[in-house]
């Protein structure tokens, strides 16, 4: 625990930190007697008044929140923030990587892969809340639209709170409220399970920025690209098995609200995590902590400088991405990260549902989801193998030329009329998956240092806009089918091939600042 001891030493207190996870545990534990009692009515609770101790459970859950938050607030706030405005940490181009490195990497896997779960949850939860409620579809889609757009205040929130807590100290925030969104499984209305959706969402939005930031600060510039593809591909894949192998398993048994109850025990192992997780040497740094951020710098081979040491150097090329080829490329980013978000969080999301329209079981549906995941996991590899050693920008298209098979198999299916689903839907997870953890990474990579930020940003945005809009289709009351949706969805996919293919340039193996100052056509990689 000396990693987690070293983060809590400079905060406000400790002890507050650790009382605001009894409490909030607590506060969850609250909530399971009533799910207990309803195992005769298969862990039903629609209608089910609120009990006193779920009352006082709930506050708890508040309450232990703020005093968390309290608890790892930095002591002199002001001063931290002016010192790190002044601070850049980086790996070296031609630095090793080491044990460290591979140690972080695989610890922020398993973050990412609970994060992941979270929202990858919410489809395999539909087709009960549709039963239990007696709604119909349209209304039960309130609970994806705001869990994600608590993903895109989350986005912006804990870009914030990272900079002002610290990258490591965010990760054991979110976990906690990770912990109390758990009661979302003991709710006994709908308008409960919204709300709680919403605060799961802002909980998880800022985990894969934080990751993705922590990882660009401790990689060696020649092998960030395909580390983040790598953590940000495992991640995701890990995180949708996950689901949909506890659907698989405990949802036949324990009803749709036990995979809400989960996020008790692996929000906790979260928090636990934390422990095994490098405390920002940037951070240390504008803390004043200067040995032990030498000490974290050593271990990753990281050295830090100041910005205005550096200023010259990001006046290369700030402007040399103008007009057109800039508007293209931000155009054809921007179109493959919405086709992303409709695709995962509009086709993908209600696909659960649709099987079991179809005749298929929660849990057999759930086992061919889990099925074409495992498919998926080794193309993870496969997709950061081709970043790092073939091409940033092919890698890209490759993975959305996936990702339209996987729809043009859908839709034949959908046709058909039966077959199984396995293939088409492997296809549209490794598709999706490898698109997400490269769009990103791509993009960061893709635009001058004047505009990256905003450009990355945005990007990011799109990625919940796309989702945000399937959603918003279906409160509406435009429900489609499996097939028509995959048919339309077809084109702008299909649109963002064409668009990266021929604005994309090639990053692999350039200097960033220099990326763009050449005058090579735009189609040229």
């Amino acid at each position: 625990m000396g990693g987690l001891n070293s983060t809590l030493s400079d905060r406000q207190a400790v002890w507050a930190f650790v009382l605001g996870c009894v409490a909030v545990t607590a506060g969850v534990c609250a909530h399971l007697p009533m799910f207990a009692m309803a195992r005769a009515m298969h862990y039903q609770l629609a209608g089910m008044p609120m009990d006193n101790v779920m009352l006082a459970g709930m506050g708890l859950i508040v309450a232990g929140t703020i005093v968390a938050a309290y608890g790892l607030l930095p002591r002199n706030v002001a001063a931290q923030r002016a010192a790190a405005a002044d601070i850049v940490v980086a790996a070296p181009e031609d630095a090793k990587l080491g044990p460290a490195h591979w140690g972080l990497m695989a610890v922020l896997v398993v973050a990412l892969v609970i994060d992941v779960m979270k929202p990858a949850s919410l489809g395999f939860t539909v087709p009960g809340m549709i039963t239990e409620y007696g709604v119909p579809k349209k209304t039960v889609s309130l609970v994806p639209f705001f869990a994600l757009a608590g993903t895109v205040t989350g986005s912006v929130l804990w870009g914030w709170i990272a900079d002002v807590y610290g990258r490591k100290a965010s990760i054991l925030l979110s976990a906690v409220m990770f912990v109390g969104t758990s009661i979302c499984g003991a709710m006994p209305s709908l308008a409960w399970n919204i709300a709680m959706c919403f605060m799961m969402g802002a909980a998880a939005g800022g985990m894969l920025p934080v990751t993705y930031a922590l990882l660009a600060e401790m990689m060696p510039t020649r092998h960030r690209g395909w580390s983040l593809v790598l953590v940000g591909g495992l991640g995701a894949v890990g995180g949708y098995f996950a689901a949909s192998g506890l659907s698989a398993l405990l949802q036949p048994i324990f009803g749709w609200r036990i995979l809400w109850l989960a996020n008790l025990p692996t929000g906790l192992t979260l928090v636990l995590l934390g422990a095994l997780i490098p405390e920002s040497a940037k951070f240390l740094l504008a803390r004043g902590r200067v040995q032990e951020a030498e000490a974290v710098m050593r271990r990753f081979g990281a050295t830090a400088s100041s910005v205005s040491a550096t200023a010259s150097v990001q006046k290369r090329g700030a402007h040399a991405l103008t007009g057109p080829r800039l508007y293209g490329k931000l155009a054809a980013l921007s179109i493959c990260a919405l086709s992303w978000g409709l695709i995962n969080f509009g086709l993908l999301l209600w696909l659960p549902a649709d099987l079991v329209a179809k005749g298929y079981s929660v849990g057999v549906s759930s086992r061919l989801l889990a099925e074409s995941a495992l498919i998926a996991f080794p193309t993870v590899f496969i997709a950061a193998l081709l970043y790092s050693r073939w091409s940033a920008k092919w890698a890209l298209v490759t993975m959305i030329a996936l990702t339209l098979a996987g729809l043009l198999l859908v839709l034949r299916l959908e046709l058909a009329g039966s077959g199984s689903p396995v293939l088409p839907v492997a296809l549209l997870i490794v598709g999706t998956n490898g698109m997400i953890a490269i769009v990103l990474p791509y993009t960061a990579e893709s635009f001058p240092l004047r505009v990256r930020g905003r450009a990355t940003g945005w990007v990011a945005a799109c990625t919940k806009g796309g989702g945000l809009f399937a959603q918003g289709l279906t409160i509406s009351g435009i429900i489609l089918s499996m097939g028509l949706s995959s048919g339309l969805m077809m084109l702008p996919t299909a649109a963002s091939l064409i668009l990266v293919a021929w604005f994309g340039r090639e990053t692999r193996g350039r200097d960033l600042r220099d990326l763009d100052v050449d005058n090579g056509q735009i189609g040229h990689a």
